[in-house]
């Protein structure tokens, strides 16, 4: 790290870094914050599994905050990614105490991709996940559960004879203040990455796709976007940072609850073409978890987290959670919030599922 600062708390390490990362065309919505977080202090850090488990790799895990303190955590295993045998695994708990990894979800003998957990309006968990040989035409598949993820139904498609991928495609859908849901989407056929949002108005039983983002690819080369991260900082403002193929996360806005969408534009955010997520704490900070390299897909190292005070225009605190050496990877993070902690969740190697949890101040 540079331009830092560590204090030494109560055996904390306190990370204060003073080089401010910044985008663009953005407006704040709302007044500058009375009480802005400039650190984030470790509170845990380990991994939801030992070595030695039924699946030879793991990757794109996803978290979920649910009672007492614990935790869901799920994530896709196998031999590696796109073999037939890779199917959806999760385990329960918090650091220290997390039950053995249980497959949850293997309908048929294709691989099986980007799990999703999402709490629904009623209090149920819903886990989604993709479903198929390629990327290209994958199917997107839920199960729904009622007690807190111990038992789930049926698994069911949720989009029937959809194979290009709908609903949330890597990252959480979140729940508008109107009521709607809004699912981060993309769409990979045939290696043009392009970007959209799936609605539903009916608490997920059906869904209607936007049209792709505009994307200008005379500036933005190579693949595109996809896997976009949402947030809506204010009544009907939604956001988004999507992961790029141009060596930056990129952006898109809207201002009526998701339904039209700015141009896609570059922040000055590093990506090296690699997985991003981020969520808006209460008061509005918004924390991001990334990887900050800045080439096209470049070092997925270290693992990074950003704190933003104004949705978005700067960032001017940054954390590595994660750092190793050349060709190391700690990759696809899941972010959550809960009060003023964070908890993260990424791909260790794709050998084990790390966790680190921490608060921000």
């Amino acid at each position: 790290m540079t331009n830092a600062s560590k204090i030494i708390i109560f055996g904390y390490v306190l990370i204060i870094m003073t080089a401010p990362i910044s985008c663009k065309h953005e407006k704040v919505d709302s007044a500058s914050h009375l009480d802005k977080k400039d650190s984030v202090k470790l509170l845990s850090s380990g991994f939801v599994f030992e070595p030695g488990q039924p699946f030879a790799q793991c990757h794109a895990s996803t978290v979920l905050h649910i009672r007492n303190g614990n935790f869901l955590v799920a994530w896709f295993g196998g031999t590696h990614e796109k073999h037939d045998d890779v199917g959806i695994w999760l385990s329960k708990g918090k650091p220290g105490q997390w039950s053995a990894p249980v497959e949850v979800a293997k309908i048929r003998e294709d691989a099986h991709w980007n799990p999703v957990l999402f709490r629904a309006g009623d209090g149920d968990i819903i886990l989604y996940f993709k479903v198929g040989k390629t990327i290209d035409h994958w199917e997107t598949w839920y199960k729904r559960s009622s007690d807190g993820g111990e038992t789930w139904g049926e698994a069911q498609e949720l989009v029937s004879g959809d194979k290009g991928g709908r609903g949330p495609v890597r990252n959480k859908p979140i729940i508008l203040s109107n009521g709607t849901w809004l699912a981060p989407s993309s769409n990979e056929l045939k290696g043009v990455w392009n970007a959209f949002v799936d609605r539903s108005d009916d608490q997920g039983k059906t869904w209607s796709a936007s049209p792709f983002l505009s994307v200008n690819r005379d500036s933005i080369k190579e693949e595109g976007v996809i896997q976009p991260a949402l947030w809506e900082s204010a009544n009907g403002n939604v956001h988004m940072l999507l992961r790029s193929s141009t060596g930056v996360i990129c952006r898109s806005d809207s201002k009526d609850f998701g339904k039209t969408w700015s141009p896609v534009y570059k922040t000055t955010l590093p990506n090296p073409n690699s997985g991003i997520d981020v969520t808006r704490l209460d008061d509005g900070t918004l924390v991001l978890a990334y990887n900050p390299d800045d080439k096209n897909w470049g070092e997925r190292n270290p693992m990074t987290l950003a704190v933003s005070n104004d949705n978005g225009a700067t960032w001017p605190v940054t954390m590595d959670i994660e750092k190793g050496t050349k060709g190391d990877e700690f990759s696809y993070p899941s972010i959550i919030h809960f009060g003023d902690s964070v908890a993260v969740t990424y791909t260790w190697k794709r050998q084990q599922i790390a966790f680190w949890l921490g608060k921000v101040n």
